[in-house]
């Protein structure tokens, strides 16, 4: 890109600088399971991950401000104030299920808190609770505590971080459950602005980030089938990999599948037909 220098690549996005206070980010069509980015490509995934991102981006404003400057007319390029990132995944969980599940399995709690006993997997919780996460720069990111959380970015920024991570989680959770997607888990990146603000910045609400479930086909006790990558995760689990690099390659049916579940994610939360936005990406933004 004649107007940037290339920074970093990250497992689905590349990261270029415009100028000293803006970003690009690129979101790629890679797919990564298990923290290991798989040889086969999903067409279209970089741009339902940015699209609906900026969507989000424009209707929680008003709850966080976030790093969207512009949206780029390629659909999968977002021009971003640069922030100093807080070096913890703020997850928010409606609902037991993935790492968290686990977790209560073995010992009743998620990332310390103490659960009602006798829930199920897959179980809505009483209230969303906050759990962070570290961030790994190889392997797996790792449940924490708020203690070792707060240790990181300092008492005052993990109290602001969670009450924004749950307040953007349940405006997000009820418009999506009013057309037909549970939200049970999302993770929420931010960082800190030149002026001292905390900002939400990375992707917001995406199927990368976050547990999407068909909510006419919810039944707690057990998975749940998704709009997110867990059916690629379930193919590779049945193919007997390790989990090590490199990963699969994955058939035609999943790839189609997995493209299509992005995409109707992408078209029940926005109500724009995804031909729509690849048009114009900024109808997302209206």
């Amino acid at each position: 890109m004649p107007d940037a220098v290339h920074l970093g690549s990250g497992k689905v996005r590349e990261l270029y600088a415009l100028d000293e206070t803006r970003l690009l980010l690129v979101a790629s069509d890679r797919i990564s399971v298990f923290d290991v980015v798989l040889p086969t490509p999903i067409p279209d995934k970089g741009r339902v991950l940015t699209g609906l991102s900026a969507f989000w981006f424009a209707r929680t404003r008003t709850i966080c401000p976030n790093h969207l400057l512009a949206l780029r007319p390629d659909g999968r390029s977002t021009e971003c104030r640069r922030l100093t990132m807080l070096p913890i995944e703020c997850v928010v969980r409606g609902y037991l299920a993935g790492s968290g599940w686990k977790d209560y399995r073995a010992t009743g709690e998620v990332c310390g808190h103490r659960l009602p006993s006798g829930l199920r997997e897959s179980d809505r919780l009483p209230a969303p609770i906050f759990t962070p996460a570290t961030k790994a720069q190889s392997g797996h990111d790792e449940n924490i505590t708020r203690e070792r959380a707060t240790a990181l970015v300092g008492a005052e920024r993990f109290a602001e971080a969670e009450r924004l991570a749950i307040a953007l989680y349940g405006l997000a959770s009820d418009y999506a459950r009013a057309r037909g997607i549970v939200i049970a888990d999302t993770k929420f990146e931010f960082g800190v602005a030149p002026e001292g603000r905390l900002v939400l910045g990375d992707e917001a609400l995406t199927p990368d980030s976050s547990r999407f479930w068909p909510a006419d086909q919810y039944a707690p006790g057990g998975p749940q089938p998704s709009f997110d990558k867990q059916f690629v995760r379930d193919f590779t689990e049945k193919t007997g990999w390790k989990k090590t690099y490199p990963g699969p390659e994955l058939p035609a049916d999943v790839v189609t599948g997995t493209r299509a579940r992005y995409i109707e994610a992408f078209e029940r939360l926005t109500g724009v037909a995804f031909g729509r936005y690849l048009a114009d990406p900024q109808v997302v933004l209206a």
